[in-house]
This record gives C-alpha cells, structure tokens and sequence, in this order.
C-alpha cells in the first residue's frame, strides 16, 4: 500500500493526465505533486479531500487501500460500441459452473452448425444465500451470439435480442495464469476507470450488464471484459 502509488494510479486512469495537469486543479506546483505520488511529502487535509471528491472514492481508499490492481497483463480501457445482436444461453448453477456452462453452449453450436462461434460469459446473480452460504454454489451464464442469418429448425433454445449499447473493455493477457487474481482486478479497474472519469454505469434488467469473452489470438490467450454503460 502505498499513498503515492495511489495518487499516481488515480491521476493515469483519468485518461492519462499529467502532474501538471493534476497541480493545477489542485493548485500546487508540479514539484508537489511529484513529492506526493513518491512519498515524499503528504498533502494537507483540506487537499486530501479534493483529491478523494475530485477522483470520486473515499479518504480510506486513498490512503489505506491498495487502489491499483492494474499490471502488465491488461491492456488500456476503451470505451466501445457493441452493436445489436441475438444470443442463446444457457444457466448452471453448482460448486465449478463455467466449464459446465460453456461446454454445453459449445456443445449447442456444433449441433447447429455454427463455425468459430463467440461464446460470451457472466455470472448468474440470482441465487439464494442457501445455495451461495451452505452449499458453496454460484452460477454462470454461457452464451452463444448468433449471426444475422441463423436458422435451424433443431434449434430448442429460446433466442434472446439485445439492442446497440455501450460498454468499456479491459483485455486481460493469459487470464488463466492466475483467474482468481487477474479477472476479478481487471473488473476492479474497470469500475475504478468508469467512477475516476465520472461515466455513469449502473445495473439494468434490459441488457447484459457484463460478461467475458476468451479468445485466441497468434497462440496467445486473451479475454475482453465488458461493463455496460448508462444510457
């Protein structure tokens, strides 16, 4: 942990503004800033509330917490378009649900004949606190998004639609070397880019509001998270 590494952190995920930037809004020299992000000297608190109220997060996180999750293994956010699509999915809920779920929604598109399908993810959030506190269980959705011209008269899965939306991505390179490390910080780092910068997300009952997507690119492995943006 450490207050400079976090002033730093904050000042490069609002979209890469320099110590001179960051000086001038809260009126000191650049040299102060400097002496700031390495622990050289500590603003006063009347400067330690601007900064909190100017990066959108509380005095605790600023200074107690370790605010950057953020490694080589992911890429810079980006604020993208995903245009309009129509999906089949498919639900499992137990102790290990993902290689479950994706297998069966694999297992589906080879039926249909559907070549290098996308196979998109996300948690399942509707569980009870039984299933999550006594039987250690969480849920995961698999999806398949079907091409413009999809029909199969062996379809026997309800297709869903969703419209055009806006969502900010997160690559994370070889998210399988540590998951349990790497998936969950690229989210974090997600939400801290979208509360830093001040682009409203909020959770919504007529979209997906995240999911993953794992992918192949020249023998490396790579996967794009998404978080929905407001509207």
């Amino acid at each position: 942990m450490s207050f400079g590494h976090n002033i730093q952190f904050l000042r490069k995920l609002h979209d890469g503004m320099t110590q001179e930037e960051l000086a001038e809004i809260m009126q000191v020299s650049r040299q102060t800033v400097s002496k700031w992000e390495l622990d050289l000297a500590y603003p006063e608190m009347d400067k330690v509330i601007d900064l909190c109220s100017f990066f959108s997060c509380s005095m605790d996180q600023l200074i107690r917490e370790d605010l950057n999750t953020n490694n080589e293994a992911f890429s810079d956010i980006r604020i993208v378009t995903q245009e309009a699509f129509s999906y089949v999915k498919h639900i499992v809920i137990s102790e290990t649900p993902e290689d479950d779920a994706i297998a069966s929604i694999k297992g589906w598109a080879t039926q249909n004949n559907l070549v290098e399908p996308k196979i998109i993810g996300w948690d399942f959030p509707n569980l009870s606190q039984e299933q999550i506190n006594v039987y250690h269980m969480h849920g995961y959705v698999a999806a398949c998004m079907l091409p413009e011209n999809f029909s199969s008269e062996q379809n026997q899965m309800e297709i869903y639609s969703q419209k055009e939306e806006k969502y900010a991505v997160i690559t994370v390179t070889d998210p399988f070397l540590a998951p349990f490390q790497l998936i969950p910080n690229a989210y974090k780092t997600l939400e801290r880019y979208l509360d830093v910068n001040n682009i409203p997300h909020m959770w919504r009952k007529d979209a997906i509001n995240c999911f993953e997507y794992e992918y192949q690119k020249e023998g490396k492995c790579y996967m794009d998270i998404y978080i929905l943006l407001a509207k």
